[in-house]
């Protein structure tokens, strides 16, 4: 692994603990923060499409083995999905324990998390400009995450080290997902991508826009979408 790839997958442990700090001294509003989440929408997205699905075509991985994949990363997404709402549901039946609450959500956020950051380490696997890019398009994803901290945590410094441990996790997935499928076979390294893809696609359809539509949207709200797609995608063309 050379020293370029391991500095980009510092990019998000950065940028969440960055956004931990922020959100430490400024709580965004409801509508700030609906705009923020539409923003990472589109920017995940502009990943998806324009970055990861051309890489899996690349690969040339046997089709059966991507549709498998795919499948078995929508079954993992949607079993942590069912999981947070057991979590949520019993916590409000014993009364609303936010103690409780709060470390059942934090570790499935810290699975969440780290599968984003294995998800860098297979796109670095796969080519090293697939991983700067899918970097660069999940620290939208963790910036917004340091930002929501605020609405889990009253004390700053407890935020703060959310937002730490938060980054921490990210990185060493990414390089625990880099080791593991450098030098891999198309097939894996296919199927690993299949699976991110399904990931991508929960993030963006199932957190990010469904969060982002719990408030009475304004009209901007699909310009800045589509403004979070046109920024990486712009990137993506001048970077060539």
């Amino acid at each position: 692994m050379d020293t370029h790839a391991i500095l980009i997958m510092t990019i998000p442990a950065l940028v969440a603990l960055g956004g931990g700090i922020l959100a430490s001294a400024w709580k965004p509003d409801h509508q700030t923060r609906s705009l923020i989440q539409h923003f990472a929408a589109g920017v995940v997205l502009a990943a998806l499409a324009v970055e990861l699905l051309p890489e899996i075509e690349r690969e040339h991985a046997p089709g059966l083995v991507l549709v498998c994949a795919f499948a078995l990363g929508s079954l993992f997404m949607y079993g942590l999905k069912l999981w947070t709402l057991r979590l949520e549901h019993g916590a409000s039946s014993t009364g609303g324990n936010a103690a409780g609450l709060g470390t059942g959500l934090l570790l499935a956020t810290f699975i969440d998390v780290a599968t984003d950051g294995f998800i860098i380490g297979a796109g670095f696997a796969a080519d090293g400009a697939t991983g700067t890019i899918l970097a660069l398009g999940l620290s939208v994803e963790l910036l917004f995450l340091g930002l929501a901290l605020a609405s889990e945590a009253n004390a700053g410094w407890r935020i703060i080290a959310i937002s730490g441990a938060l980054g921490a996790t990210v990185l060493s997935f990414s390089l625990l997902g880099n080791v593991l499928l450098s030098g891999a076979s198309p097939a894996v390294i296919g199927g690993a991508l299949a699976f991110s893809a399904a990931a991508l696609l929960y993030l963006v359809t199932e957190e990010l826009l469904m969060e982002a539509h719990e408030i009475e949207e304004k009209p901007i709200s699909t310009l800045v979408l589509f403004g979070g797609f046109l920024a990486f995608w712009s990137i993506q063309l001048l970077g060539r």
